[in-house]
């Protein structure tokens, strides 16, 4: 068997057992240790599995997910989000639509200190939703804008998926979460921007608000003071070269448990729920990045990465084409399989062709997500649509992908200006110490 018949014949067992709902680490692991074994040997693949988990799992850079994990589940079980809604509607719920940039607003913010598309969309839905079924919004546009929202959390950091495509790639997290910046706020703006268009088209999707005097809007402004401090914290200490993004992760869940014991809102209850669901998420994602590395290993003995990225390198095309290209994939995978496993198994097999074509990785890897933040707002997968879709039992779920489609055009727009001005995801970390 040729190292191509093999990396071919695991691709398909890939996806054969993917298709059957098998868990994804699970899956590349296996995989990766069967293939190894067929292509080396049954104890070099043993002996690989065995140094592979412990140098995984023993990873101090991977201390970071647990960390920023528990700092969004305090942050969602203490009720922070409440707070951003309000001091978003006090301002812009005056405008057409205002309501439901208020949601895009908080749904920012609030990434700022989640780090998961899902999870932002599950949190700010049960705050914003109400609120915009009071107010006579449209329910189609209502869950589209809550949806695509929280796809935001997928950028803004601390995002899981930066700091999996750091490790993956050897990338600095802390550059990663600060590239994720701009472009985050920049596909905020282009949110409140297809929302301002839809309601000014038609008046009764998104009628204003109440007007909220200026007294008002500056009290408002105390509900984002916690989250303010963390994300200066967070990412003012990175930018500036005080601390690492480990060091990071533990300052802001520390910062976040000292905010929720000041506040009072954190009962002990609480806080179990917090860690369980801490426990959880995080060995989800520990398991499905030793199952990449493992299945890693086995395409790095096949040597396929390696030949497609010189063939690809080869090519008689601009860079810009392959770039293309390569953006083409992804956006296509997105739709189908979950962005943070998508990532998982494509990277280690194209980051070398966009590294040998001497594009910046942390563009790439700011590229990546942008285009993959499509899939968990359209169908089949659609995560994003699905949780909102479980929290608004009454609204169809054909409905709510409904009101998401124009916000594709927005991240459409998004990965344009990226690819024509990289300085968007590449100027602030080029400032970092």
């Amino acid at each position: 068997m040729t190292s191509t018949e093999g990396a071919l014949i695991g691709f398909i067992l890939l996806l054969l057992f993917l298709t059957g709902s098998m868990p994804v680490g699970f899956v590349m692991a296996f995989v990766g240790l069967i293939g190894f074994a067929v292509m080396v040997s049954p104890q070099a693949a043993f002996s690989m599995a065995t140094i592979d988990l412990y140098t995984t799992f023993s990873d101090y850079s991977l201390t970071t997910i647990p960390l920023f994990i528990l700092m969004g589940q305090v942050a969602f079980h203490t009720g922070i989000s409440r707070g951003l809604f309000d001091a978003a509607y006090h301002w812009m719920g005056r405008l057409p639509g205002g309501l439901a940039m208020s949601t895009v607003g908080a749904s920012t913010a609030f990434g700022a200190i989640c780090g998961s598309g899902p999870a932002t969309s599950a949190t700010i839905a049960s705050v914003a939703l109400p609120e915009m079924r009071r107010y006579k919004y449209d329910l189609q546009l209502a869950t589209g804008c809550v949806a695509a929202g929280g796809g935001i959390g997928m950028i803004i950091p601390p995002s899981i998926v930066f700091i999996v495509y750091a490790i993956l790639t050897e990338q600095s997290i802390g550059k990663l979460f600060i590239a994720g910046v701009a472009p985050g706020l920049l596909i905020s703006l282009l949110f409140c921007g297809v929302i301002y268009i839809q309601c000014r088209h038609d008046p009764n999707l998104g009628p204003p608000g109440p007007q909220f005097s200026w007294r008002e809007k500056i009290v408002a402004l105390r509900g984002v003071w916690e989250t303010l401090v963390l994300f200066v914290l967070v990412m003012g200490g990175m930018f500036r070269g005080y601390f690492t993004a480990t060091e990071a992760a533990a300052i802001g869940a520390a910062g976040t448990f000292a905010i929720a014991l000041l506040k009072r809102r954190l009962t002990w209850h609480k806080m179990l729920q917090c860690l369980n669901e801490t426990i959880r998420t995080s060995c989800m994602v520990m398991v499905i990045v030793a199952g990449a590395i493992i299945f890693g290993k086995f395409l790095a003995v096949t040597q396929v990465p390696s030949n497609l990225a010189s063939w690809l390198a080869g090519l008689p095309l601009p860079g810009w084409c392959i770039i293309g290209l390569i953006i083409l994939f992804y956006l296509i995978g997105g739709c189908f399989l979950d962005a943070l496993a998508l990532d998982i198994l494509t990277i280690p097999i194209l980051y070398p062709v966009v590294q040998a074509l001497g594009y910046d990785l942390i563009w790439f890897g700011v590229m990546i997500v942008v285009v993959t933040m499509m899939g968990v707002i359209t169908p089949p997968v659609g995560v994003c649509v699905y949780v909102v879709s479980g929290m608004a039992r009454d609204v169809p779920l054909e409905k709510v992908f409904r009101g998401s489609l124009p916000f594709l055009w927005a991240l459409v727009l998004a990965a344009i200006l990226l690819v024509i001005f990289p300085s968007i995801a590449t100027y602030l970390p080029s400032l970092t110490r």
